[in-house]
């Protein structure tokens, strides 16, 4: 299935970016949600990030009624990661981020130099395409989220990014993704291998300034390790001619 190209909302650095950041919001929202984090992020000028924050396209949401609404896949059942998920929309989603990611290589992004982000639904999307995707990510973020489909995560999991890093957020007060949701996904990341940061807040479901602050030093240093990547790549390239 072929899709139109998602509208995003973007944000580019002075220079040649060094990072590319997909940021996807969550359940009813938009691309403009996390756009005012950005100042606060606190980003050296060293590192050049670029950030996309995509709008989800409209569907039904069962949950709520069936009323149309921005989402990256409908929520059929009110207890999350149990099985009946909304598997078409999920993938569909990942696809459509696929294309932008495509897009961000055929402007000179590698895979490696790009983070996955993402907030309750987004996260979920973050989650789900970053661990299958075949090529590895600079990162994954994960915030106040879940893993989806994770019955067959085993199945489908990428090699190439169980390296990846992956920062876990989440609130101890959360009405929306329980905590004890987020332990149970946590504790599957970890049995698959994965490279898992964690830390909570005593946050409902939102981020809080110390939350932007962690986000911020975390991919700064994702940023400074696509720098060194590429200035080693660029010494041996040296070398051999």
């Amino acid at each position: 299935m072929v899709f139109s190209l998602l509208d995003t909302i973007e944000i580019n650095p002075k220079e040649q970016p060094l990072l590319s950041v997909i940021w996807l919001h969550g359940l009813g929202a938009d691309g403009h949600d996390f756009e005012g984090v950005v100042p606060h992020l606190n980003i050296p000028s060293h590192c050049p990030i670029r950030f996309i924050f995509p709008h989800a396209p409209y569907r039904q949401v069962t949950v709520n009624m069936g009323m149309r609404m921005r989402a990256w896949y409908d929520i059929i059942n009110p207890v999350l990661g149990l099985p009946g998920e909304d598997r078409v929309g999920i993938e569909e989603s990942s696809t459509q981020i696929s294309e932008l990611i495509a897009r961000e290589n055929a402007n000179g992004i590698d895979t490696s130099q790009i983070v996955l982000a993402g907030f309750s639904q987004g996260g979920a999307i973050a989650l789900h395409l970053g661990l299958r995707y075949p090529e590895r990510f600079a990162g994954i973020l994960a915030l106040s989220t879940y893993l989806s489909l994770a019955e067959s995560i085993d199945k489908e999991i990428s090699q190439t990014n169980l390296e990846t890093s992956i920062l876990y957020l989440h609130g101890t007060l959360d009405p929306v993704v329980p905590i004890t949701t987020a332990e149970k996904s946590r504790d599957k990341l970890r049995a698959l291998g994965c490279k898992l940061k964690t830390r909570d807040y005593p946050i409902p479901h939102a981020v809080s300034p110390e939350e932007i602050l962690d986000i911020g030093a975390w991919l700064t240093a994702r940023c400074e390790a696509v720098n060194r990547l590429s200035e080693s790549k660029f010494t041996i390239d040296e070398q051999r001619a």
